[in-house]
């Protein structure tokens, strides 16, 4: 696993106020997957933390590398020791050793609409620079457990996750999932950040409390941003389970073999939306071997959620009843 640990200088020098492009910013301090931030980009959706010693840093400044033409809309470049990506309408960023993010915003973007690339797929190719197994899933603490939750777009990711909240339970991340795979006998979920993003509909049917809802970022933007304010759990949990979701007329649990469910973390892991170009050198190999330990270790299934925000309550339960049938099978064969 590659280390990037601490590998900037004293806190003084970032903390300064930066002046780009006219306007000055303010360099701020964040906690986020294990990780100390200093970002000149305004990032209210992690959680803030005193100036120390820096993981990553994240600079406003140009970069020299073309621009996506209108017609193109995007462009992403690979290499072993940078990843460039660009979109039209919002601005450019350059990951930098796994440790530097530079960030040259389209003219007038703001912070928020930055937001939204820098901690999705940018902040995920960081994290599997640095060794981490990055799902794009949603995973849950359940009492020392750990639910991931997988699927297509719409298949209720986000809302099932947010069900699980509402239930008593605690958020471990959203969007990005970030597994540390150094331990040869299980896979860690790294904690992420306390947001939810939630459809408006689900939002409503779900109604967590000790929630902050952010503005509107963009109106293509559908989900809105729910800062938790409890229901967040802080430390690394062991994964459990993988639940694949479909919809369904009923809720169901139907366990994958290992030949399917290996298939199925690749498909879902991060890096693969960018395909075979953003696996430099040795990378695709040690990807593969992730993706099998982790199918290896955890169980793997397809969870049918009934149609209907109101019967979200069914896959819930079912849920919790598979993962107390799973404890009482680990505990019977350890006798």
């Amino acid at each position: 696993m590659m280390s990037k640990s601490a590998p900037f200088a004293s806190y003084p020098e970032f903390a300064r106020e930066r002046p780009q492009g006219g306007s000055v910013r303010k360099r701020r301090f964040y906690k986020a997957y294990g990780l100390t931030i200093a970002s000149d980009v305004s990032l209210p959706e992690l959680e803030p933390t005193a100036p120390a010693a820096v993981d990553v840093l994240i600079h406003v400044g140009p970069i020299d590398l073309p621009k996506p033409s209108p017609e193109l809309g995007s462009d992403f470049r690979f290499e072993a020791d940078r990843q460039y990506l660009a979109w039209q309408a919002v601005g450019a960023f350059l990951i930098s050793d796994a440790c530097r993010i530079d960030v040259e915003p389209a003219p007038g973007v703001d912070d928020a609409l930055i937001a939204f690339p820098l901690l999705g797929p940018v902040m995920a190719l960081l994290l599997h620079q640095r060794g981490l197994l990055i799902l794009h899933a949603s995973a849950i603490a359940v009492g020392g457990k750990s639910v991931i939750f997988m699927g297509d777009k719409g298949a209720g990711k986000s809302t099932t996750a947010g069900a699980m909240i509402r239930a008593g339970h605690e958020l471990l991340t959203d969007d990005v999932v970030a597994l540390d795979m150094t331990r040869s006998d299980k896979a860690m979920i790294v904690p992420g950040f306390p947001q939810l993003k939630l459809a408006a509909d689900a939002a409503s049917a779900i109604a967590l409390d000790d929630v902050e809802v952010r503005p509107q970022v963009h109106p293509a933007i559908d989900k809105a941003q729910h800062r938790l304010l409890g229901g967040f759990s802080h430390d690394r949990v062991p994964a459990t389970r993988i639940y694949i979701l479909e919809r369904g007329e009923r809720a169901a649990i139907s366990p994958l073999p290992t030949i399917a469910a290996l298939p199925a973390i690749i498909k879902f892991s991060y890096v693969t939306r960018f395909g075979r170009p953003a696996l430099v050198g040795d990378a695709a190999a040690l990807h593969l071997g992730h993706c099998a330990r982790l199918a290896d270790q955890v169980g793997v299934c397809l969870l049918e959620v009934p149609t209907g925000l109101d019967r979200i309550g069914e896959a819930v339960d079912l849920i919790e009843r598979d993962l107390a049938a799973e404890g009482a099978r680990r505990s019977n064969h350890s006798r």
